[in-house]
């Protein structure tokens, strides 16, 4: 076994036992806050599958962190921290919502697959200015996508309210999307729709971009080393503006597809959905590999789907989810935690090869 995929099992256990760790640390929050501790902890570990509506609901809120997750990871492999993935989400379901409500005539699928066309490529100019920042004045991408997310809403809410809002729904809301522009629901009963798939097909797509194409491996070595990429005559500054619009298309087409999917109505003013900072969390339980993302959305879609059900049935609030994602976004995050344990790993492994050697 290699040092390199000893690392990459490394990671895979780390990320493990933070998880464990995190929900071990919350439990005993639970102990000491709740009145029926028990009650709370099962509901929250079996809670979400317990009624096919719950069940429903965790593949829901997954398919808008699938999206966010994997352009999260695109950008990140080539050490790209661009932040506007929550402002791409936001300006491509807007944006999508404005062309089908103006174009109720069309066909359904055609209607669809433009409606989602529209919010790629808004979620590429979303993350352009961030991104060509970067690469022609060297401005910070965190800062400037930050921002770039703020104007981004009010745009957003720009378009709601003067161009197609409906005055007589008692809300802040558009016109209702047409029921042709909707994504087909393929269970009865059930909210599911097949936005899912589209989103899964999305990530193994860019998995094997990333892994398996020469545009992949170039990204992957500017994360790495950009200076070795420079003198290995990859061009820097292409993989970081391509990286960066490339994930911002990837959010804004989440965004299109969750309009199109859950909602019957644009109604996010003034208000941003929150899909595209919680890619960050997928992306780091991810190690920013796409094939990874959909697990990562399910853990955290089960969890917050736990908590809910939690609530219903205990003293514990539904923030408490919270708590447990920041606990382990740390212990992912943080480089020396068990970082002995991996380079013992590394020397035994060594230590073994040497010696099959030395036999041989």
């Amino acid at each position: 076994m290699t040092s390199k995929q000893i690392e990459r099992r490394f990671e895979v256990f780390k990320t493990f036992v933070a998880i464990l760790l995190a929900l071990g640390l919350a439990f005993i929050v639970i102990s000491l806050v709740s009145e029926d501790p028990v009650e709370a902890i099962k509901a929250f570990l079996i809670g979400p599958l317990q009624r096919k509506s719950r069940i429903s609901n965790i593949i829901e809120v997954m398919t808008p962190l699938i999206f966010t997750g994997t352009a999260i990871c695109i950008m990140y492999q080539a050490n790209q921290f661009n932040m506007v993935g929550e402002g791409a989400f936001l300006i491509g379901a807007n944006l999508c919502t404005w062309f089908v409500i103006s174009n109720t005539t069309w066909s359904g699928l055609p209607l669809q697959v433009v409606g989602i066309l529209i919010g790629i490529l808004a979620g590429v100019a979303a993350a352009f200015i961030p991104a060509i920042l970067k690469v022609k004045f060297k401005a910070n991408e965190v800062v400037s996508s930050i921002m770039m997310n703020y104007i981004l809403l009010k745009v957003s809410d720009y378009i709601l309210y003067y161009k197609m809002r409906d005055v007589a729904s008692g809300q802040q809301s558009s016109f209702p999307i047409p029921k042709q522009a909707q994504l087909s629901r393929p269970i009865p009963g059930m909210r599911l729709h097949t936005g899912i798939i589209i989103a899964v097909i999305v990530a193994v797509l860019m998995y094997f971009f990333i892994y398996r194409t020469k545009w992949g491996y170039s990204i992957r070595m500017v994360g790495a080393n950009e200076n070795f990429a420079k003198y290995s005559g990859i061009s820097v500054l292409s993989v970081a503006m391509a990286t960066q619009l490339i994930g911002g298309g990837i959010a804004g087409m989440g965004g299109a597809v969750e309009m199109l999917g859950r909602y019957d109505r644009f109604i996010w003013y003034g208000m941003q959905p929150g899909y595209g900072f919680d890619g960050i969390l997928v992306g780091v339980l991810a190690k920013n590999n796409p094939l990874l993302v959909p697990i990562a959305a399910f853990f955290l879609a089960y969890m917050r789907t736990g908590a809910d059900a939690m609530n219903r049935v205990s003293d514990v609030p539904v923030e408490f989810v919270d708590v447990v994602q920041g606990l382990i976004i740390m212990f992912v995050a943080a480089e020396m935690f068990l970082s002995k344990y991996k380079h013992k790993l590394i020397v035994n492994n060594a230590k073994k090869e040497l010696a099959e050697k030395e036999d041989k």
